[in-house]
């Protein structure tokens, strides 16, 4: 990866070019120019990951950095403020757009040129990686004549992508498109595209607002950034407009929540919103080198409870000369959700976020973002540490779930947890329900009360826990892995909430009373 250019007898023009074609050739996304004391870092970005390029001797620096500049249009006697710009005829690829940011620090100015590529909008929805179901469902969603349809995702999660895709099937001589971007990031015939100027006035609001008296059928927002964008966003689509636009929060959940954080009105949106996109990329396993193992206890407990089946097997990242760590390219992860009007009325009517999550995804037939990257871990797409990656445990998963974040964790075994009686001796081997049975009949709230606890005697294990429901005193934990006295406190509720305390697995745990002299009882971790 990483290169060694002449730097002595090569000219800086030169040298830039091979740079920036070299990226383009390596799929590279972005080009990150790094200056420091010394030298100049050169970094790209292939697959979501930064990797090191080349490093740039101090006499060629600044040289560099102003050609670069020159390309894109920017002021090169300007070095105090950032600046944005475009490098444009560098190449023949079509579709291919490269943005340039600079930024000044204290060792210079900072440079990135983006290397968006289009070509994928331009190959249709078929070819985003859609699994037949969601494809399904936008198409629906395009056939709906108003409302507003959102993208969500984090940067660089492909959200133009797909928008622009969306953008080439409603293109049709019947309608009137127009969209409202900054910058406008690809040039599509026969859509009227406006380029945002917020120096002159031009803001998102303002040309919105203008938008709306040009007869337009179909509205593109870039980005919804700000209260007033989605508050006239979603105006726009409930007077008989359709309106697309991107998004950045993590899922559907979340964006509901998003817009309503930007005051638009409850009973708006629940009349307004069609339907929420949410999209992540994870890395492309290499076809040619990907290795297939059996999946561990942990995983098998993740795929059933998500996709109720069982995978004995998934594949695995090993490395050859055509990929990066057994990686090639990049696949998205899609989330579509068609809101339907129980989901409408729970967004007017403020449900608790808990019974809009069992609306979304238990009853609104939704393939969570979690669902669909486990599918392409089946089928040899990407690898499950990817899918452990970019999913969001607080955000992805309910807090009622706490099954399912277990198991996602890594922290739910299929080996039942054992406890030795210290008098008489006598060995039992509980469900976990007979743990937590006790604490959830009713003695919760008893638990609460209480500042700490011990346990007396673990004879039989249900009379245990009554009596560490039921005592004042404290509990001192100790374990030959170096965790002593640790205080259990009473908001530690069942057996599987004191073992994580202790970071300890719920399998092969053994418990042991020891009465103390000072007659303090312990729970000594074996």
């Amino acid at each position: 990866m990483f290169r060694d250019f002449d730097y002595e007898n090569k000219p800086v023009v030169d040298i830039v070019n091979e740079m920036i074609i070299d990226a383009i050739n390596r799929n590279a996304s972005d080009i990150h120019f790094d200056p420091t004391e010394n030298e100049l870092n050169v970094r790209i970005r292939i697959d979501g990951e930064l990797l090191e390029y080349a490093k740039v001797p101090n006499f060629v620096k600044k040289n560099l950095l102003t050609r670069i500049k020159i390309i894109s249009g920017m002021n090169i006697t300007e070095t105090r403020l950032p600046q944005d710009g475009a490098i444009k005829n560098l190449t023949e690829v079509k579709g291919l757009d490269l943005r340039v940011s600079s930024l000044p620090i204290v060792d210079g100015e900072k440079i990135v040129i983006r290397i968006l590529n289009y070509s994928m909008s331009t190959s249709g929805l078929e070819n985003l990686g859609l699994s037949e179901n969601n494809l399904e469902k936008i198409h629906k969603l395009l056939k709906i004549p108003n409302g507003i349809i959102l993208i969500s995702g984090a940067t660089g999660t492909g959200k133009s992508t797909t928008v622009y895709a969306m953008l080439q099937i409603l293109n049709t001589v019947s309608r009137n498109i127009i969209t409202v971007e900054d910058p406008v990031e690809m040039k599509i015939a026969g859509i009227n595209q406006v380029q945002v100027m917020a120096d002159i006035g031009l803001t998102f609001g303002n040309t919105l607002r203008s938008i709306l008296r040009q007869d337009p059928d179909v509205i593109m927002i870039g980005e919804i950034r700000d209260d007033e964008t989605a508050r006239i966003a979603v105006r726009a689509s409930i007077t008989g407009h359709l309106v697309l636009s991107t998004i950045h929060t993590n899922n559907s959940l979340n964006t509901i929540e998003r817009l309503l954080d930007m005051e638009v009105e409850r009973y708006l949106l629940g009349s307004a919103l069609t339907g929420i996109i949410s999209q992540r990329l994870v890395k492309r396993l290499c076809p040619k080198c990907r290795t297939s193992r059996p999946t561990t206890n942990y995983e098998k407990i993740l795929f059933e409870k998500v996709l109720h089946r069982q995978v004995d097997n998934v594949y695995a990242p090993q490395g050859c000369s055509e990929c990066i760590k057994g990686y090639s390219g990049r696949v998205a992860l899609h989330e579509v959700l068609i809101i339907n009007q129980e989901i409408r009325d729970a967004i007017t009517n403020n449900i608790r976020k808990n019974e809009l999550r069992h609306l979304v995804y238990d009853e609104g037939d939704v393939t969570s973002l979690l669902e669909d990257g486990l599918n392409k871990v089946v089928e040899g797409l990407t690898s499950i540490d990817e899918i452990l990656r970019v999913i969001d445990v607080d955000d992805d998963i309910g807090e009622d779930e706490e099954d399912l974040k277990a198991a996602f964790m890594g922290k739910m075994q299929d080996i039942a947890p054992t406890a030795e009686l210290n008098s008489p001796t006598q060995q039992i081997e509980p469900e976990y329900n007979q743990v937590v049975e006790p604490i959830n009949n009713g003695q919760q709230e008893y638990l609460n009360q209480v500042e700490s606890f011990n346990t007396v005697n673990i004879e039989p294990l249900e009379t245990a826990i009554n009596d560490v429901l039921n005592s004042n005193s404290n509990i001192n934990v100790t374990n030959q892995s170096g965790l002593d006295n640790l205080n259990v406190q009473p908001e530690i509720a069942s057996y599987e909430q004191l073992t994580d305390t202790l970071n300890q697995p719920v399998n092969n745990t053994i418990y042991q009373s020891t009465d103390q002299t000072n007659s303090t009882d312990s729970l000594e971790l074996l």
